[in-house]
């Protein structure tokens, strides 16, 4: 594999287990640890005390038990994802949305970590998405996005947000949003799958967002064009996705290992895993998969 690219997993990938129960955050750093993966992402699902990843609410002890079992591990806590909403069709309380994200930027900076990836709107796929639409929500997410970077430098932290949630999933909204907020520490997570949502072909697109990247996400969708049945959601364009172990689905992903070679991208990759396979064969898989693309790449 290129040495420069350091390989783990999404905490996400492992939600399959964790909803569950069958596995907390403590066997999830175990597992990694035993794997041929090199770094942890955790991605944040809830504010809520219960939740398997540590959040604002989280008892002082559990955060500090995750940073020790990490350490003793030798798990690299690589990234903190949390969602966060800027902008709606609903009123927002801009203040109070900007001062949570705050909040996790300390999280993170306790946990050690040392990126973190916040949204900057919600997922649903907002009707008469087009881009007057954007331009109105434009102003509030750049000044947020800005905001928080600032403050995350002053903790050596830098913040990005993804492509993902149809709002801001486009490559070149992604671009503009960077460009905006113009802070040296605010970059994108870069979810090579994620494009498809938006009918992008990822063998042209990530070529053009890596030069932004924080950090890079593996991942993998079948692509129909006409209904399969259950289990499928749709792309803004209408096709079919389901989500697929990396390197099992339609997307070119040797092209994709080849861009992200060729840029000269140095740093984190991970893998992000939503199929409806067993997760962890799918992650085992995923890694080894993502692993033989960059080496052949």
């Amino acid at each position: 594999m290129t040495p420069n690219i350091t390989l783990g997993v999404s905490s996400y990938s492992f939600h399959q287990r964790m909803k569950t129960g069958d596995m907390d955050l403590f066997d999830v750093i175990d597992w990694v640890a035993s794997s041929q993966a090199e770094h942890l992402e955790l991605a944040v699902l809830t504010d809520a005390p219960d939740s398997p990843i540590p959040n604002l609410v989280s008892d002082s002890a559990f955060i500090e038990r995750v940073r020790a079992a990490a350490g003793s591990a030798g798990v690299v806590l690589s990234n903190l994802a949390v969602g966060a909403v800027f902008w709606s069709r609903e009123s927002v309380d801009l203040p109070a949305a900007i001062a949570r994200v705050k909040a996790y930027v300390d999280l993170a900076s306790r946990l050690g970590i040392s990126r973190m990836r916040h949204d900057v709107v919600g997922h649903q796929n907002q009707a008469g998405d087009d881009t007057p639409l954007f331009e109105e929500a434009f102003p509030s997410i750049v000044a947020a996005s800005k905001e928080i970077a600032q403050y995350a430098a002053t903790k050596d932290i830098t913040t990005s947000l993804e492509n993902h949630g149809f709002f801001v999933q486009a490559a070149e909204r992604v671009r503009r949003i960077v460009h905006a907020v113009d802070e040296p520490n605010f970059k994108t997570t870069l979810d090579v799958g994620n494009f498809v949502c938006v009918d992008e072909d990822p063998s042209a697109v990530v070529r053009e967002n890596l030069p932004y990247a924080m950090i890079v996400h593996f991942k993998d969708f079948y692509i129909r064009k006409s209904d399969p049945g259950e289990g499928w959601f749709r792309s803004r364009g209408g096709k079919y996705l389901r989500g697929a172990i990396v390197g099992n689905g339609d997307i070119d992903l040797a092209s994709v290992a080849r861009s992200i070679k060729e840029s000269g991208y140095e740093g984190y990759a991970s893998i992000e895993f939503e199929g409806e396979e067993d997760c962890l064969l799918g992650i085992t898989r995923g890694l080894a998969n993502a692993k033989r693309l960059l080496d052949q790449a």
